[in-house]
Formats: C-alpha cells, sequence, structure tokens
C-alpha cells in the first residue's frame, strides 16, 4: 500500500464539509466514551508555543497521553529559533524525532513555512490569524445544545476581527451556516478571508452589535486586546465601546441562545459577568470540548489508517 501524503490543519477550509462533520461526531462519541485505544503509544507530539496558552497546550497534551502518546513542550525562547535558526531548518529536524507538531504562533506565516518544511502533520494551535481548533470545538458545543444541524444556525460574533472571528468566517464558509460579525470601524476580519466566505456562505459585516445579534442562535465575542495588542488596549476599549455583550443584547438573541467565549475573559469589557456567568453561558462545556476535538483531529492526521467503529 502506498503511503499516504501527510497532512496539515492550518485552518478551517484544509478539511472539507463532509470531513469537518465526521470529525465532529468522532468527538462527538470520545466525549461519550467511546474507546480510541492507544494508537499512539511510542509516538510524540511536539508543541512549540510563541504564546502562553491554558487550553491550548493542556488539551493538547492529555488527548496525546490519553490516546497513548506524549506531548513534548517547547518554548519559543527555548529553541534555536529564538536565536534565528531558519524554520525550514527546525522543521526539518523535529520532523526527524516526533510525529506530529503543534505550533502556536504570532505570524500565520510562520506556520505555513513550517509545515512546508516538515514531513509530519502539523496543526495551527494559534496564530494572529487564526484559531481553528477553538472553532471546532465551539461548533460541538453547538451541536451539542441544537442537533448535528449546523446550517440552519445564526452565529453572532461582536467585537474584534481578529482570528476568532476570521475562523468563523472559515467555518461559514466550508459549512454554511449563517453568520453575522459587529465590528467597530478600523477592525475587521481579514478582507480575503471574509470575501472568499461571502461567495459562498450568508456572512455579513455590521457595525451594530444589535444587529448581529439579532434572533442568533449564538452570541460570541472574544477580548478587545489580545497577547501582543497591549499596548493598544486604551485604543481599543475606546473603539469598542457600546460592543459589550450585556444582559440586554441577549434579550435580542433567540429564547434558547447560548454565549460563547473563548477564553481568557474580561468580566466587564467585552462581556458582562450576568452573561458569561449565567444561565445561557457554555464557556466551560465549550473549553472542555477542545479535548475531545483534538482527540478526534489528531486521529485525523497522525493514524488515518485506524480502523472505524461504528
Amino acid at each position: 500500500m502506498a503511503e499516504r501524503k501527510k497532512r496539515d490543519f492550518l485552518e478551517i477550509p484544509d478539511l472539507g464539509a463532509p470531513e469537518l462533520l465526521a470529525l465532529l461526531d468522532r468527538a462527538a462519541a470520545l466525549k461519550a466514551g467511546e474507546s480510541a485505544g492507544r494508537p499512539f503509544a511510542g509516538k510524540t507530539l511536539a508543541m512549540v508555543f510563541q504564546k502562553s496558552s491554558t487550553r491550548t497546550r493542556v488539551s493538547f497534551e492529555v488527548a496525546m497521553y490519553q490516546l497513548g502518546g506524549q506531548a513534548l513542550f517547547l518554548a519559543g525562547r527555548d529553541l534555536q529559533l529564538g536565536r534565528g535558526e531558519p524554520i525550514r531548518d527546525t522543521a526539518a529536524v523535529l520532523s526527524r524525532y516526533v510525529d506530529g507538531v503543534v505550533i502556536r504562533a504570532f505570524a500565520h506565516q510562520e506556520v505555513v513555512e513550517f509545515a512546508a518544511y516538515a514531513s509530519v502533520p502539523v496543526i495551527n494551535g494559534l496564530t494572529d490569524l487564526l484559531h481553528p481548533c477553538q472553532v471546532l470545538a465551539d461548533l460541538l458545543t453547538i451541536r451539542e445544545e441544537f442537533g448535528p444541524e449546523l446550517r440552519s444556525r445564526r452565529i453572532a460574533w461582536i467585537g474584534d476581527g481578529n482570528n476568532m472571528a476570521n475562523s468563523w468566517l472559515n467555518a461559514a464558509f466550508r459549512l454554511g451556516f449563517e453568520l453575522r460579525l459587529a465590528c467597530p470601524e478600523g477592525y475587521d476580519p481579514n478582507p480575503e478571508i471574509f470575501r472568499r466566505a461571502a461567495a459562498g456562505a450568508n456572512v455579513h459585516l455590521v457595525r451594530d452589535p444589535r444587529e448581529a445579534a439579532q434572533g442568533a442562535h449564538v452570541v460570541t465575542t472574544d477580548v478587545w486586546a489580545s497577547m501582543g495588542q497591549e499596548a493598544e488596549a486604551e485604543v481599543r476599549a475606546e473603539a469598542f465601546r457600546g460592543y459589550h455583550v450585556d444582559p440586554g443584547l441577549m434579550a435580542l438573541a433567540d429564547a434558547c441562545a447560548i454565549f460563547l467565549h473563548c477564553l481568557p475573559a474580561h468580566r466587564g469589557e467585552e462581556v458582562a459577568a450576568e452573561v458569561i456567568d449565567g444561565a445561557r453561558s457554555r464557556i466551560y462545556q465549550e473549553a472542555e470540548n477542545r479535548l475531545h476535538v483534538q482527540k478526534a483531529l489528531l486521529l485525523e492526521l497522525m493514524a488515518p489508517d485506524r480502523k472505524e467503529t461504528g
């Protein structure tokens, strides 16, 4: 049998719609207790992190452990990358040692370059442009709340057109649900990603958060100043005035609407404590689902020839 070409997961459209839905089905089955065995016994996942992390790091480490393998955490400052070694050299060398790589970086192009020179699967754990693994977890959470059909759902994004907004656009592009993004002037999502999504999905960019939230099944947001943007915090706080998710905004959403946030959150800034800690919030369920979707993703990329069950 010919060796299967390695696959990377740098953005959600790297998987087709049937593959994404199958991955979410697999994640749900794993969460429900289906055993995947220990297919990664003797395998190692390298985790190259330039940015600090709680959920991404812990969920991938636990996922590898539960699948029989191990994760090797490599902070950027601990590698020769931090002293100027070319990305292509680090990618080629790590590929001789490990069976897969997760990268959490600032510049998205660095992850793209790393994947180009790595001979093992590479997963985007977060860049300034995209956060695909988080949106996979969000999609699983939505399916748990509303059932497997995603195309009939309306998602409202409130706030910065950041890596999360871009990843929501990519998900809408692949899966066809309605997405409304409310962003202030000057903080729009990536224009190329938006154009691609708008060409094939029902996506809208508006300025009024109330317009985005009207009738939504999901209301979601993120901090106003992400990692690396701390110096802009005051300017951003002024720009995002009025983009606060409070009970009044949630009241415009569907009666069964839920609230999501990728965390960490700043209560009293992008979201009111009454919302994020209220009955509609699913933030901890959402955070747990990082583990299950990433186990399914690792199985898809690193154990592609496994026998399917069910």
